[in-house]
């Protein structure tokens, strides 16, 4: 095997040398567009959520659960709601936070450092009210079947509502609806406590109404929506709603959608919804967005309470920029690298592959130095032995009397020659060298 190996036409051990410092070069140029391009995302990543138990925690963990497939911890950052979120991704402290529709104001250019991986879901505007609160406070209020009911907002003058904490944006929206029914705030009984807290005080008589802007996987909805005497307000007039505030969309609840056997709710409930989107700093690693799109796609995109399969995510419905990953996810689905390959490979042949393009051009021209330096090292084996041919037939030229010396020093050089290494297409020059040996021996013999 060792002799097969040395009788080959090319040398590969010679050629590799010879490619060294290309290789090299290649090496150092690759290495600087991976600290330039850094590819790889971080191995952790902060979300904002929302209080515990509600849709924006449950999402939350949806993410961490499907991000830990491809090895990103998802830190879940709980808040009070959209509002705390979007001052969270302000302030650098999250990475990632869900915000619901008409929570930013943009006038003073803050969400300038804040992008859009698409709307997730609808959260629909939840009044819910007791129905022996509403008979109390209003015993001349229209009846249907014997129950009190409630229909627009200004019939909440006397109740006990809570709006929620100011940092889930539920406050400053319900602030809008009051205003647009001309209700003066003075006139409602207020309060604004945090979902659980709420809903204990609503269960145990302390609060008449209270109001939630979740999307319908929230447990406090579910229960609400299932709790004997607790009621939905119906928002008859949804679609003038949604005309008045952009950010606000007409959903119905339908009938039955709560629990079929039940017949819960007993009649399509109309709601007016905004949908909530996933925003981002704009210094989010790239990979990292496109991830959280991608697992958006499998949370989000099969049928809902208010939606059919595949509506979610979407680009619509956006206040802030759309980044161009989450436009490609929602679009397009998965990388096709990613279809084949695990997420860390996939990714750094998708951030890489320009780069490896441009050091590639600029190689293939260097390239051309390689046969050239292999022959040269080739070749040199046998070339540098005339040097030393020559010096011996110049000696002797000199000096005839030193021929004996000398052809003792020809035998080791042809003994030397005889073990010189070279590819098969290189032995002609191996051999005419030896020739050439023996040429100058047969001289020094005659004299």
């Amino acid at each position: 095997m060792p002799q097969a190996i040395r009788h080959t036409l090319l040398s590969l051990r010679d050629l590799l040398i010879s490619a060294g410092p290309l290789a090299l070069l290649a090496a150092g140029l690759l290495l600087l567009a991976y600290f330039w391009l850094d590819p790889n995302p971080p191995r952790k990543v902060t979300l904002a959520t929302g209080p515990a138990q509600s849709a924006y925690d449950e999402f939350g963990k949806r993410y961490q659960k499907a991000l830990a497939a491809n090895g990103i911890e998802v830190v879940l950052l709980p808040s009070e709601g959209s509002s705390d979120n979007l001052a969270l991704l302000r302030a650098g402290k999250a990475d990632l936070g869900f915000v619901q529709g008409g929570s930013a104001d943009l006038s003073d250019g803050a969400g300038n450092a804040i992008e859009s991986l698409g709307s997730l879901f609808m959260e629909p505007v939840w009044l819910f009210y007791r129905e022996e609160a509403v008979k109390k406070n209003r015993p001349a209020a229209s009846t249907a079947g014997g129950s009190a009911t409630l229909g627009s907002l200004t019939q909440l003058q006397g109740l006990r509502l809570n709006v929620g904490t100011p940092g889930s944006g539920v406050p400053s929206l319900m602030a809008k609806l009051f205003e647009a029914n001309h209700l003066d705030i003075k006139t409602l009984q207020l309060s604004e406590l945090s979902q659980t807290p709420a809903t204990v005080a609503f269960l145990g008589g302390q609060l008449d109404a209270l109001v939630f802007a979740s999307a319908p996987e929230s447990l406090m909805v579910q229960m609400l929506l299932q709790t004997p005497g607790v009621k939905l307000m119906d928002f008859a007039q949804s679609e003038a709603y949604s005309r008045r505030f952009p950010f606000l969309t007409p959903a119905t609840l339908p009938r039955g959608v709560v629990d079929l056997a039940q017949d819960q709710p007993p009649r399509n409930v109309h709601l007016v919804a905004s949908t909530t989107a996933l925003l981002a700093r704009d210094n989010t690693h790239p990979a990292l967005l496109q991830l959280f799109a991608l697992a958006a796609r499998d949370i989000h995109g099969s049928a809902g309470w208010f939606n059919r399969a595949g509506a979610f995510p979407s680009a619509d419905h956006t206040e802030f920029p759309l980044a161009q990953e989450a436009e490609r996810a929602i679009r397009n689905g998965p990388p096709l690298l990613q279809r084949w390959l695990s997420f860390w490979m996939a990714n750094l042949v998708e951030r890489m592959w320009l780069a490896l393009g441009i050091i590639i051009a600029i190689l293939l021209p260097l390239s051309r130095i390689v046969p050239p330096l292999y022959e040269f090292r080739i070749r040199s084996r046998v070339f540098r032995w005339y040097g030393q041919l020559r010096e011996i037939e110049s000696r002797w030229e000199a000096e005839p009397s030193t021929a004996p010396q000398l052809l003792q020093e020809l035998e080791a050089m042809d003994s030397k020659a005889g073990r010189i290494s070279v590819p098969l297409s290189y032995t002609d020059e191996l051999y005419a060298l030896r020739n050439n040996i023996h040429l100058v021996r047969k001289k020094l013999l005659r004299a």
